[in-house]
């Protein structure tokens, strides 16, 4: 049996980053120091996924019109930024609650040195953004025969 040192924290890592996500997605920008309006912003939900020759992400835009989307590469950094209206003028005081977020969004990726930035494909369909960043020759894998 082996001897392991007693670290209080060690169990700590896997408890905090739940509990760091569930208090981002209660009060969102709050404790950012963010303005708390109605123009703050807000930050879509991001899948990122690893395929053989490509990486997928895929972002929720609900409501965001596919002329409001831009997407931006610079360098090795992705950046999608865009804008949800807000359907209609109501006056604050009309309201009996209001949950959905509107106004200007903008969220920035760093890309993994072997994607071929020149070549990634953006498509926009029932509120879904996904991109296809295809990785450079030097990103994909290469088996390699054993002697």
């Amino acid at each position: 049996m082996q001897l392991v040192r007693f670290n209080p924290t060690r169990n700590m890592v896997n408890f905090r980053n739940p509990m760091n996500h569930f208090f981002d997605d209660f009060f969102g920008d709050l404790f950012r120091g963010e303005r708390s309006d109605l123009n703050r912003g807000w930050n879509p939900k991001v899948d990122i996924f690893e395929e053989a020759d490509q990486i997928v992400m895929t972002a929720e835009l609900p409501g965001v019109e596919k002329d409001n989307i831009a997407v931006d590469v610079n360098g090795r950094v992705l950046t999608v930024k865009g804008e949800r209206s807000s359907d209609s003028e109501v006056k604050e005081d009309n309201y009996y609650r209001r949950e959905r977020s509107y106004g200007k969004f903008e969220r920035s990726f760093t890309l993994p040195a072997e994607t071929d930035s020149e070549k990634i494909k953006a498509e926009y369909k029932d509120g879904v953004l996904t991109l296809n960043i295809p990785k450079s020759e030097s990103g994909k894998t290469k088996p390699i025969t054993v002697q």
